[in-house]
């Protein structure tokens, strides 16, 4: 789907091709293929990247990641920002994978969000979430969260969507089941359409936490999470090696190491909470409003002379 974060992580491969002077339409072709939020699609996307006999397939989500391996059982994948891997067949571990596959795992830090919103919103008890049900990495999220909402005192209500459209019906949802804070899980359905739940989220003066940075941009009043872009670099970088001829199996899965904390001031203060001074202090970006989302897309790539 076209998200932020999927935009985030192309923009970051394509600046790691180039790195490697590989230029596309020169060294390289690049074949950028968008399913829509579409399941049936991506399915249908990854039996025609076989059938055109691309020479490497780069899925930047967890469904693209499933269909690519049920579909290309021979040409090489380099995925990239799929939480888990491992729950759709990738391998068992970093080490012991598919000889085909690799790449970089997103697992979002959904544990010290839910510090972070108990030590700026102390008073707050009920966590209000939506999850989306066709997403197993959103569901994985969601188990993440409400084992560190029962160690932390604090009580996830989670509602589920999905598709977008579903989004202001689970919101209102949430709303009447008054709800303290809300912080919606890291999928690619949610993260496309964030600005619908910022306004919901300054509407209602609410505070909204998110564990993907760029939520901060679109509404979140702060968050916790890993730069989508070095993640693309990270990403890029493996797929230069396996053109170079460096075997996937050789190349151990790989994960980001660095959580970022964004903050949003402004949205802060119009859904009723105070960024204590601390928390400001340190944020490794202090952001206004706005934001401007580009295109994203599962990557297909097959290069020649």
């Amino acid at each position: 789907v076209d998200s932020p974060t999927a935009n985030e992580v192309r923009r970051g491969i394509l600046q790691a091709f180039a790195d490697a002077g590989l230029r596309d339409g020169a060294e390289i072709v690049v074949r950028i293929r968008i399913a829509n939020n579409d399941i049936a699609e991506v399915q249908r996307i990854a039996r025609s990247l076989v059938d055109e006999k691309v020479d490497l397939i780069m899925p930047l989500s967890t469904q693209s990641l499933q269909a690519a391996i049920l579909t290309a059982r021979r040409t090489p994948i380099v995925f990239s920002a799929v939480a888990v891997p491992f729950l759709v067949g990738a391998g068992r571990s970093a080490d012991d994978h598919l000889s085909h596959v690799t790449g970089v795992a997103s697992t979002g830090p959904v544990g010290r969000t839910m510090a972070f919103i108990r030590e700026v919103a102390p008073e707050a008890r009920r966590v209000g979430s939506l999850w989306t049900s066709s997403e197993i990495n959103s569901e994985h999220y969601l188990d993440l969260a409400r084992e560190s909402a029962a160690e932390l005192g604090l009580e996830i209500v989670a509602v589920p969507v999905a598709s977008a459209p579903e989004i202001p019906r689970a919101l209102q949802a949430l709303l009447n089941a008054k709800v303290d804070v809300l912080f919606p899980m890291s999928d690619n359905t949610l993260n496309s359409s964030f600005e619908v739940i910022g306004r919901a989220a300054e509407e209602n003066r609410l505070p909204l936490f998110a564990s993907f940075l760029r939520a901060a941009e679109f509404g979140a009043c702060a968050a916790l999470g890993y730069d989508f872009y070095e993640m693309g670099l990270k990403t890029g970088r493996i797929a230069v090696r396996v053109m170079n001829g460096e075997s996937p199996a050789r190349i151990p899965i790989e994960t980001m190491d660095e959580v970022r904390l964004y903050v949003n001031p402004a949205a802060a203060e119009r859904q009723g909470v105070s960024l204590p001074g601390a928390v400001l202090g340190r944020a490794d970006r202090v952001i206004g409003a706005g934001g401007d989302p580009g295109p994203s897309a599962t990557v297909g790539l097959g290069w020649g002379p």
